[in-house]
């Protein structure tokens, strides 16, 4: 039997920040506030609907996660955030247009309280929003002290034991890693020198490692997975996970492609178009903020398929990937698919999906997890990156060097491994012997 961790208590209350208090973040709130009244279950949250098998099969031991790992209760946890739009999580909502009315009628006061703070916000990221509710000052590094300073004051004024933030804000436009990324010595002083390669989402990310609050980035764009981030986790000793949160289309292939390989089927071809409508598809409308999600939601099949061990099957894949912003549609954003795919001596089948989703009811629920998470790998003593919770991502953030895992049921299984071995129990490896 693993030694368990020491894992410090979960006692007192949890502050989860969100950068970002449109629909996501404002479903999220909503959704903890509702079940916490008795008026909706939390589907969808493996920390609050999910069993975890414990020891053999004969032995009958199925816990919830939530009543087997030491997680912070719903009642202990309190909302906070920034955004450049709305002033509050109330009217986000209602903005965002997610949750119907009746819903939002019990929560409304709760919800209104619930004040964003003005944001850090930078239009070259986001060409298509227009931030009225910002921050000013005379160079990031001055707007990174600013939000430090956002973080104790939501701290002190809440009387928080510990913190944890979710970036919940728009995908930014894409770029690569810069000499000012190398090292935190080296953004430090790009901060000072107001360095046009640090975006604001790469302020948040500071400022909250610099708090010592873990972080995880719900994007696809530059943030936890840079080096200085990754150096700044490790020096400070928090824990961090990204990146991009795997909801509707891309978690169906990452249901989808792991099947097809255990089959040893083969692959010409996968078509996927996505119409949205919400603040998300509007910034995606914008062709270098597109090419952030591309790069994400490509790198998808490679890693599960493995072309270069299987080139007979996986070896010449036309992948392609397509957003269209359709406001008509609103958040409930629509995913088609084209797979095709051949079986025994070369003759081709086709698969077609028609995934009607609702983007931020997917995503609600893994803020939540990610950040019970967080809080839990926290107070457990680790740091830097969390790659056991791959299982939330499109892109998952690997440590270590290593390719990053995709197969959703491969990363379900590290996930539970992980928590039984913090916990003092051995690892599920259904092996003929379990």
């Amino acid at each position: 039997m693993p030694q368990p961790l020491q894992i410090a208590p979960a006692s007192g209350r949890l502050g989860i920040l969100t950068p970002g208090m449109g629909a996501v973040a404002s479903t999220a709130y909503a959704g903890v506030l509702a079940a916490r009244q008795g008026l909706a279950v939390p589907i969808g949250s493996l920390t609050q609907m999910a069993h975890i098998r414990l020891g053999r099969r004969e032995e009958g031991r199925n816990p919830l996660i939530r009543d087997f790992a030491p997680l912070a209760q719903l009642d202990d946890l309190v909302f906070g955030g920034w955004d450049p739009i709305s002033p509050n999580a109330l009217e986000a909502a209602r903005t965002a247009g997610v949750l119907e009315e009746r819903d939002l009628a019990p929560l409304s006061g709760e919800l209104e309280g619930i004040n964003a703070m003005p944001a850090v916000f930078d239009q070259r990221w986001v060409k298509r929003l227009d931030g009225v509710r910002v921050k000013t000052g005379e160079s990031k590094w001055d707007l990174a002290q600013q939000l430090i300073a956002d973080i104790e004051r939501f701290r002190t004024e809440n009387d928080l034991d510990r913190l944890v933030m979710v970036w919940c804000g728009s995908t930014e436009a894409y770029q690569e890693p810069s000499a000012v990324h190398e090292s935190v010595e080296a953004f430090e002083a790009g901060l000072r020198a107001d360095d046009e390669n640090i975006s604001p989402s790469q302020l948040y990310v500071y400022a909250a490692l610099a708090s010592g609050v873990p972080f995880a980035n719900g994007a696809p764009h530059l943030s936890t997975d840079l080096k200085c981030m990754e150096e700044l986790a490790l020096r400070n000793g928090v824990p961090i996970t990204g990146k991009d949160f795997k909801t509707g289309q891309t978690l169906m292939k990452t249901i989808l492609a792991p099947g097809f390989k255990a089959r040893m089927l083969g692959m010409r071809g996968w078509y996927s178009t996505n119409i949205l409508g919400n603040r998300d598809g509007e910034v995606l409308d914008d062709p270098e903020n597109f090419k952030t999600k591309e790069v994400s939601k490509l790198g998808v099949l490679d890693t599960i398929l493995q072309p270069e061990v299987y080139p007979d099957l996986y070896g010449n894949i036309d992948h392609v990937v397509r957003i269209n912003y359709y406001p008509p549609r609103g958040d409930n954003k629509e995913g088609w698919d084209n797979i095709d795919i051949f079986g025994w001596m070369g003759y081709p089948m086709q698969i077609k999906v028609d995934f009607l989703c609702r983007d931020s009811i997917l995503a609600a629920p893994i803020v939540l997890d990610l950040a019970l998470f967080l809080d839990l790998a926290h107070r457990a003593g680790q740091s830097g990156v969390q790659e056991w919770l791959s299982f939330y991502w499109k892109s998952p953030q690997p440590a270590g060097g290593v390719s990053p895992e995709h197969d959703i049921f491969i990363q379900q299984t590290k996930l539970k491994n992980t928590l039984r071995e913090w916990m003092g129990e051995p690892a599920v490896t259904h092996s003929e012997a379990e």
